[in-house]
C-alpha cells in the first residue's frame, strides 16, 4: 500500500518470501511485506477487485496533525483496520478515507505560545489574515508522522483521498449543513453561562469542559453578610471562587432545610447558618450557643449589606432567595449568588428577578482575559485567580471574613491550554438540544454499542442531560459562522454556499475564511443598510459532527450516492468521545434526518502507562511505539491491544512484556508449524522425490475415510472456529474473537502439531504423510485469511509461503486475486466436516492429559521420562469411553507405557475432601463463616458424593446452618490417603493417578532421550535443517557411566529417532575431522533420578510431609519499622523481598526447617533459590504466585496455580484489603483484632486458605507487628502451628 503523498520509487526486484531460521525476525519480515504491498500496490489493487460488491461505509474520526500518534491512536486506528478488513474480506466494498481536524484550539494555542500572542488585542494588530497563515502552516505539522505510523501499523486507509476541515469544499458543506439547522429553528443566540478557557480566551461546550478534571488546592473562605435589619446579625456564607465575591447580588438557602442563629463565643458575634453545617465551621460544640432555630423560608427577601460597594446601584439586589439547588453537604448552607458567574446562580437570579435577561444589569467585571475591568476598581487589571489573595486580605480588613481554608477537589481545566475553567456568561450562539432529547434517546436506541454499557449508561445518562449546544468560538482559525446580521440586530441572514453568497454580495471567493469573508457585506433587503457577518467561527466539533456529509462535499456532489451509504455501517474512537464525537455526530444527524449517523460502534477504553497512570511524554513513563513496532513488530502490537480488555471500553496498562509474550506464545508457535510443514514437504523431496500439492478438494472428500482421530478433530475444529468467528465478529467482539483464535493457534500447534510429527516426517505411510500433510496446509492456509484481519503481516508472510504449495490459477484475473491474503474470502465452513463427538473426546484428552502434565511438574519428572502408568477416574462410562478411543494419543501425550481406566476411587484409596471457598462463601456466610468452614471440611465422602451427583440446575446443593450452598462455594480435594507409588489430582470430574516410579528399562528410554535432545539442541545451534547429510559422532566420559552403556546398546534406537549415523567418536578419521560441522562437550544426566520424594501423610486433618527436611515456606507481612532497612543489601537483594509501604513491609521469608516452626521476622533468613533446597521448578511456582517479578513474568501463565499475575498485582491486593478494612495506616491502629484480620484474609485471599494457615502476631503495645501465610512444597495452605 502507498499511503505517502510523496512520489516514491517502486521496488523492480520480485519480492521473495521464504522460510527462515528456527527464530524469524518480525520486525523486519513486516518491512519486507511492506515492500510488497508497494510493489503489488495492494490497497489500490484491493480496492479496484471490489470495486462491483455491496457498499460497507466506515467513518474515520478526524485527528489534529497538531500533535504525535500515541497508543491510544494506535488503539483506536487497530480497531477500525481490523473490523474493514472483517468487512472486505466478508464481500464487501470498503472506502477507507483518512481525516484531519484542521481547525480550533489546538492550532491556534501552538502559534499563541510560539507568537507570545496574550489576547485579541494581539491578533488586532497582527491581522488575521497573518494570524491564520501562521496556522495554516503548522496545521499538518505531523502528518508525514501519522502517516508513517499508521503505515507502518499495517493500516489500509487512503491519504491521498483524504478530508481535512479547512478545505473550502468541506467548509461549505458545514455551511450548508449549519443553514439547514438554522431553517429548522435549531439556531439561536443567547446569553449563558458556560465554561470559559482563561488560557484560550474562548468559551468551551459542556462535553468540553467535562474532559480534563484535576486534584487542586482553592482557598475556601466563609465570609458574613450583616443584615440591614439588624447589622449585628449576620448570614455566614461559603465559597472557593472568592474572585467572584465582588460581583455578588444575592444569597440563597434552601427553603425547607432548618437553619440555626447561634453565638460564636470565641468573636461575640451572630451568625446564621444551615443546621446541618454547623460542624463544619465549629469542631468543638461549646464554642458556640444555638439561640434560634428556622426554616430557610423564614430568610427570604431579608436584605443585607453588600461586600463591596461597585455594584450597590443595583436597586433589585443583595437580598435573600430561596432555592432547593441549595445542599446540606457543602459549604454553610447559605449560598452567594454572582449571577454572572455560576449556572444555577444565573437562574435563580432571574427567576427572582434580581437581573433580567433582556434588560441586565449585566454585572460581568472582566475582559476576554479574565481580568478585572475599571468596574472593579481595587482589582482592576488582576487576573481573577490571581486576585484571590488580595481580595481575602480586603475581606480581613473589613471584618467580614469569618474563617479562611484551603480545599483539594476536583476542578475542570482547559483540554487544550491546561489552565484552570472558570464559568462566566458570554453572549453565543446556540443549537437547541434540550427540546430533542427525546429524538436522541430514540435513535440512539436504534445503534449497536460495544459493549453496550457504554451506551445505556454513559452515553444515554449525557443525552438525557443534554444541555443546547455553544456552538459558537471568538477565535480566528476556525470556519466563520455564515450569519450576516444588521446593525440593530433584527435582520439576520444565513449562507448555505459559496455560490449563495456571491449571488447575495456580488463577491467570488475561493476560500471561505475569516480574512476572506469577513469583510463581504450583504445588501439588506429591508433598507438597514449593510449586513455584516458575525466575527464567531464554528466550534470544531461541530465541524467533526459533520464530516459524514462535508467529507464527500453534501449536497453538492454525490447527492443520492451519499444517501444510498448512510448511516455508517461502522464508527470506532475511545471512550472519551461519549461526550465528544458520538455526541456530535448525533444531534446533528438527528437535527437533520431524524436518523442515528451510523450502525454499529466500538468504544475502546484508554491505554495507560504501566503504573496505571495516564501516559505522560513529561514523565517518560511509557515506552515510544515506533521502537515496540521496530522491535517486536506492528502485529505483536496489535493483537496485544486487541486481546486486552481496552478493546471492550476497560482501561489497559500497557506493559512492554505483554507484547513480547504475543511474539513467544503465539506467533513462534504458529511460525514453527508453517516450519515443518515446509520442512516435511522438503524432506518428501529427498527421501520420496514426491512434491507436495496442496489440494483442497482431497481435503474434503478423503476426510470421509481418513481414519486418523487428530485429523478429524482439527478438521471438525475448525470449521467450528469459522462459525465462532463469524458470529462474533458479525456482533464486533473483538474481545471474544482474537482470544478465541489465541486459542487456535494453541490447539493447533501444542497438540496437533505435537501428536502427528511423526507423519508429517514421512515416519509411517507414504499416503499418510501426504493426507497429515494436505491437512496441515488447510489448517495453516485458514488460519491466515482469518487471522488476516488481526495480523496482516504475518498472516500476508503465511499466506505467500503457502501459496508456493498451491497449483498455479490458469487465468491472469484469477492470479490477480491470489497475489495478497487480503484480496481472499474469509473461509466458509462446512458442516459435513464437524465431528461434535470427536471434538467432545479430544477435549476430555486434552484434560486428562494436562492433569498428567501438572502431576509430572509436581513431582520434577520431565516429560523425557518414560513412566509406567497413568490412572484415568471418572464416574460417567460415556466420558471414559471417549478417552479410551484416543488412549494412544494419551500414551504419546504423557510418554507413559500403560493408561488405566476406572470408574472406581476408592479401588487406589483415592479420598475427597470439601474445602470452602472464602471469596463466594464468606459474602454470604458472614459471621456463619467458621461454623460452616468446619462443617464443610467434616463432609464424609457419601456427602461429598451427594453434592457432586446434583445437577447443574439444582440450586443450592445444600444448606449449612440457614446458608444456601452453591457449586462456587466449595472446593473438592483428591488426594491419595495411603502411600503408594501415585500421586493424584483433579478437576472438571477427572481424577487421575500417575505412577511415578520407574523400571531399569524405562530409564534407558529416558536416557535415550537426554542424547538424543542434546543432538537436536546441537542441529539447531550448528543451524543444520534435517535433511542435511549428517553424522553424529560421540564419546561419554566416564565410560563406567550409565550414559555410555546405553548409548552402546541402545546406538540402533539412538539413530532411529535421529534418523543420522550414531557413531562413537574413535571412528573419526583425520579425512572425516576437516569436514566437522560442530564440537561441544555437555552435561547429560547420568540416571533417571526424581530427586524429591515426598511422603504425605494427614495428622490432625492437615496434611504434611513426613519425609522431606524442608517441607513449607512463608509469607509475611512486617510492622516492623526498621526491618527491611536493616537488612544487609545483598541479603535483601537476595534472600528477601521487601517492598516498602506506608502501611507495611512486605517481606518473603523462603523456606524455614521443619524443627523451627513457623517463621518470623527474627529467624535466621535461607536463601530462596537455593537449588539443593528445593527444587527450582517449585522455586518458580512460588515466586509466580510471591513479589519475584522476574520469575512471575516468565512464569505466571505457565503454570495454572498463579493467583495473581505480578508482585505489584499482589501487592495492591494486600493494600486495598487493608483500605477496605478502613486502616489508612496499619502501624496506628488501635487494639486490631485477630479476627478481623484473618476474616479479611479468608474473604479476599486465594480460595484455599483457611485459617490456621494464617498466623498474626501482635507487640507488646497491642499493635499489629507481623502477619504470615505458610504454605507447603505444593503450593498448599498448611497449618503454621503444626
Amino acid at each position: 500500500m502507498d499511503t505517502n503523498t510523496e512520489t516514491t520509487a517502486m521496488p523492480t526486484a520480485k519480492i521473495d518470501f521464504s522460510v527462515a531460521g528456527e527464530i524469524l525476525q518480525f520486525g523486519n519480515n513486516e518491512k519486507n511485506i511492506l515492500a510488497y504491498w508497494k510493489q503489488i500496490k495492494a490497497f489500490e489493487t484491493s480496492n479496484k477487485l471490489s470495486k462491483d460488491r455491496p457498499k460497507y461505509t466506515f467513518y474515520d474520526g478526524p485527528p489534529f496533525a497538531t500533535g504525535l500518534p500515541h497508543y491510544g491512536h494506535i488503539l483506536a486506528g487497530t480497531i477500525k483496520d481490523t473490523v474493514t478488513r472483517w468487512a472486505y474480506q466478508t464481500g464487501h466494498h470498503v472506502e477507507r478515507r483518512f481525516g484531519w481536524d484542521c481547525h480550533g484550539l489546538p492550532v491556534e494555542y501552538e502559534i499563541d505560545k510560539t507568537l507570545d500572542i496574550k489576547g485579541p488585542d494581539d491578533v488586532a494588530k497582527m491581522g488575521i489574515g497573518v494570524y491564520n497563515n501562521h496556522c495554516r502552516q503548522i496545521v499538518m505539522r505531523y502528518a508525514k508522522e501519522w502517516e508513517d505510523i499508521v503505515d507502518r501499523m499495517g493500516r489500509w486507509i487512503d491519504f491521498r483521498n483524504d478530508y481535512k476541515t479547512m478545505y473550502p469544499w468541506f467548509m461549505e458543506s458545514v455551511w450548508f449543513i449549519f443553514k439547514q439547522l438554522y431553517e429548522k429553528g435549531f439556531v439561536y443566540r443567547g446569553f449563558k453561562v458556560m465554561p470559559y478557557s482563561m488560557g484560550c480566551y474562548t468559551p468551551l461546550s459542556n462535553f468540553e469542559a467535562g474532559q480534563n478534571y484535576k486534584d487542586t488546592d482553592d482557598p475556601a473562605v466563609w465570609v458574613s453578610f450583616p443584615l440591614v435589619d439588624d447589622p449585628t446579625i449576620k448570614l455566614v456564607a461559603w465559597t472557593t471562587t472568592p474572585w467572584t465575591l465582588p460581583s455578588n447580588l444575592a444569597l440563597c438557602v434552601n427553603p425547607n432545610s432548618t437553619y440555626v442563629k447561634i453565638l460564636d463565643k470565641t468573636k461575640n458575634e451572630v451568625f446564621i447558618l444551615m443546621e446541618k453545617r454547623v460542624a463544619e465551621l465549629y469542631k468543638k460544640p461549646d464554642s458556640y450557643q444555638v439561640l434560634e432555630s428556622f426554616k430557610g423560608s423564614h430568610l427570604k427577601e431579608m436584605h443585607y449589606t453588600p461586600l463591596f460597594s461597585y455594584f450597590a446601584h443595583v436597586k433589585t439586589a443583595f437580598r435573600v432567595l430561596c432555592d432547593d439547588y441549595v445542599t446540606e453537604d457543602s459549604g454553610t448552607g447559605v449560598v452567594h449568588q454572582a449571577p454572572y458567574f455560576g449556572e444555577d446562580d444565573y437562574r435563580v437570579c432571574i427567576a427572582n428577578g434580581v437581573i433580567n435577561k433582556d434588560a441586565g444589569p449585566v454585572v460581568c467585571p472582566i475582559d476576554a482575559q479574565c481580568r478585572f475591568t475599571d468596574e472593579v476598581k481595587d482589582f482592576q487589571g488582576q487576573d481573577v485567580k490571581s486576585a484571590d489573595k488580595a481580595i481575602i486580605k480586603y475581606l480581613k480588613e473589613a471584618k467580614r471574613l469569618v474563617h479562611q481554608s484551603v480545599m483539594k477537589h476536583s476542578y475542570p481545566f482547559c483540554w487544550r491550554s491546561d489552565t484552570p475553567l472558570i464559568y462566566r456568561a458570554v453572549p453565543s450562539w446556540f443549537i437547541r438540544v434540550e427540546g430533542m432529547v427525546d429524538r436522541l434517546l430514540a435513535n440512539n436506541s436504534k445503534t449497536y454499542w460495544v459493549p453496550d454499557f457504554v451506551k445505556e449508561k454513559r452515553f444515554a445518562n449525557w443525552l438525557r442531560d443534554a444541555r443546547d449546544w455553544a456552538i459558537s468560538r471568538n477565535r480566528y482559525w476556525g470556519n466563520p459562522i455564515p450569519l450576516w446580521v444588521s446593525d440593530d440586530g433584527h435582520e439576520i441572514v444565513c449562507v448555505g454556499s459559496i455560490e449563495e453568497l456571491k449571488q447575495l454580495s456580488g463577491v467570488s471567493v475561493t476560500d471561505i475564511h475569516r480574512e476572506s469573508v469577513d469583510e463581504i457585506t450583504i445588501p439588506s433587503r429591508l433598507g438597514k443598510g449593510l449586513l455584516r457577518r458575525i466575527p464567531e467561527v464554528f466550534d470544531c466539533w461541530f465541524e467533526s459532527g459533520s464530516m459524514p456529509y462535508a467529507q464527500v462535499h453534501y449536497p453538492f456532489d454525490g447527492r443520492r450516492a451519499f444517501m444510498d451509504t448512510f448511516p455508517a455501517d461502522f464508527i470506532a474512537e475511545g471512550i472519551d468521545q461519549t461526550r465528544g464525537w458520538f455526541y456530535t455526530l448525533l444531534v446533528i444527524s438527528t437535527a437533520l434526518f431524524d436518523e442515528p449517523p451510523f450502525k454499529n460502534l466500538i468504544v475502546n477504553g484508554i491505554v495507560l502507562a504501566s503504573t496505571g497512570e495516564k501516559m505522560s511524554k513529561r514523565k517518560k513513563n511509557y515506552p515510544d511505539p515506533t521502537k515496540i513496532v521496530d522491535e517486536y513488530g506492528a502485529d505483536a502490537l496489535r493483537l496485544y491491544l486487541i486481546t486486552s480488555p481496552v478493546v471492550r471500553g476497560e482501561s489497559l496498562k500497557f506493559k512492554e512484556e505483554g507484547v513480547r509474550d504475543v511474539l513467544k506464545d503465539v506467533f513462534l508457535p504458529w511460525y514453527n508449524a508453517l516450519r515443518l510443514l515446509i520442512q516435511s514437504c522438503d524432506q518428501l523431496v529427498i527421501d520420496k522425490k514426491v512434491n507436495f500439492i496442496y489440494d483442497e478438494k482431497r481435503l474434503s472428500s478423503s476426510m470421509s475415510s481418513n481414519t486418523n482421530v487428530m485429523d478429524t478433530w482439527i478438521v471438525s475444529y475448525t470449521q467450528t472456529l469459522l462459525d465462532y468467528v463469524k458470529q462474533e465478529m458479525d456482533a464486533y467482539r473483538l474481545y471474544t474473537v482474537v482470544p478465541r483464535l489465541v486459542k487456535y493457534i494453541d490447539m493447533l500447534t501444542n497438540w496437533y502439531v505435537k501428536l502427528n510429527k511423526k507423519r508429517f516426517k514421512g515416519e509411517t505411510t507414504l499416503e499418510d504423510c501426504l493426507v497429515s500433510l494436505n491437512v496441515l496446509c488447510y489448517v495453516l492456509l485458514t488460519m491466515a485469511k482469518l487471522m488476516a484481519p488481526f495480523t496482516p503481516f504475518l498472516a500476508e508472510y503465511m499466506y505467500q509461503i503457502l501459496r508456493k504449495l498451491m497449483p498455479q490459477s490458469p487465468s491472469s484475473s484469477s492470479s490477480e486475486q491470489e497475489l495478497s491474503v487480503h484480496f481472499q474470502m474469509i473461509p466458509r465452513s462446512h458442516h459435513s466436516l464437524v465431528n461434535k463427538d470427536i471434538e467432545r473426546a479430544v477435549a476430555a484428552v486434552q484434560t486428562v492429559i494436562g492433569l498428567g502434565r501438572i502431576v509430572r511438574e509436581r513431582k520434577v519428572v520431565p516429560m523425557k521420562y518414560p513412566l509406567p502408568e497413568f490412572v484415568v477416574i471418572h464416574k460417567d462410562a460415556s466420558v471414559l469411553k471417549d478417552v479410551e478411543s484416543l488412549e494412544d494419543f494419551v500414551r504419546e501425550g504423557l510418554n507413559v507405557r500403560k493408561v488405566t481406566l476406572s470408574q472406581n476411587r476408592e479401588l487406589y484409596g483415592v479420598e475427597m475432601r470439601a474445602e470452602p471457598n472464602y471469596p463466594t462463601l464468606g459474602k454470604k456466610a458472614g459471621a456463619k463463616v467458621k461454623s460452616l468452614t468446619q462443617q464443610i471440611r467434616d463432609m464424609t465422602d457419601a456427602d461429598i458424593e451427594k453434592l457432586l451427583s446434583k445437577g447443574q440446575d439444582e440450586s443450592p446443593l445444600t444448606t449449612i446452618d440457614d446458608v444456601p450452598i452453591e457449586s462456587e462455594d466449595i472446593h473438592i480435594v483428591y488426594r491419595v490417603a495411603k502411600q503408594t507409588q501415585y500421586e493424584a489430582t483433579a478437576e472438571q470430574g477427572f481424577v487421575v493417578l500417575l505412577d511415578y516410579t520407574a523400571d531399569a528399562s524405562l530409564k534407558d528410554e529416558g536416557l535415550i532421550h537426554e542424547i538424543t535432545s542434546r543432538v537436536q539442541k546441537l542441529r539447531k545451534e550448528a543451524k543444520l535443517i534435517p535433511s542435511d547429510d549428517i553424522t553424529i559422532y560421540y564419546s561419554v566420559e566416564p565410560q563406567t557411566s550409565e550414559i555410555a552403556r546405553v548409548a552402546s546398546e541402545q546406538r540402533e534406537e539412538v539413530e532411529a529417532i535421529l534418523k543420522k549415523p550414531f557413531v562413537p567418536l574413535s571412528n573419526l578419521t583425520n579425512k572425516d575431522n576437516s569436514n566437522v560441522v560442530i564440537t561441544k562437550k555437555l552435561s547429560v544426566k547420568d540416571e533417571f533420578k526424581n530427586s524429591y520424594d515426598y511422603n504425605w501423610q494427614s495428622r490432625n486433618n492437615e496434611w504434611i510431609n513426613t519425609k522431606s527436611k524442608i517441607d513449607y515456606f512463608v509469607l509475611s507481612l512486617s510492622w516492623s519499622p526498621t526491618f527491611c532497612a536493616s537488612l544487609p543489601n545483598n541479603v535483601r537483594n537476595k534472600e528477601f523481598q521487601c517492598y516498602r509501604s506506608d502501611a507495611f513491609d512486605l517481606v518473603v521469608h523462603g523456606l524455614w526447617p521443619q524443627t523451627s516452626g513457623a517463621a518470623s521476622i527474627q529467624d535466621q533468613p535461607r536463601n530462596c533459590r537455593n537449588e539443593q533446597q528445593l527444587p527450582f521448578s517449585i522455586i518458580k511456582r512460588f515466586y509466580c504466585l510471591m513479589p519475584d517479578e522476574d520469575l512471575m513474568q516468565a512464569e505466571w501463565e505457565k503454570h495454572g496455580s498463579c493467583y495473581y499475575k505480578t508482585a505489584i498485582d499482589y501487592f495492591k491486593m494486600i493494600e486495598s484489603l487493608f483500605n477496605q478494612l478502613k486502616i489508612p495506616d496499619i502501624r496506628a491502629m488501635n487494639q486490631p483484632t485477630f479476627s478481623s484480620i484473618k476474616n479479611a484474609f479468608l474473604t479476599l485471599n486465594s480460595p484455599q486458605l483457611f485459617p490456621s494457615a494464617i498466623h498474626v502476631k501482635m507487640n507488646n503495645q497491642g499493635r499489629l507487628e507481623d502477619i504470615r501465610l505458610c504454605y507447603d512444597l505444593q503450593y498448599n495452605f498448611i497449618n503454621c502451628r503444626q
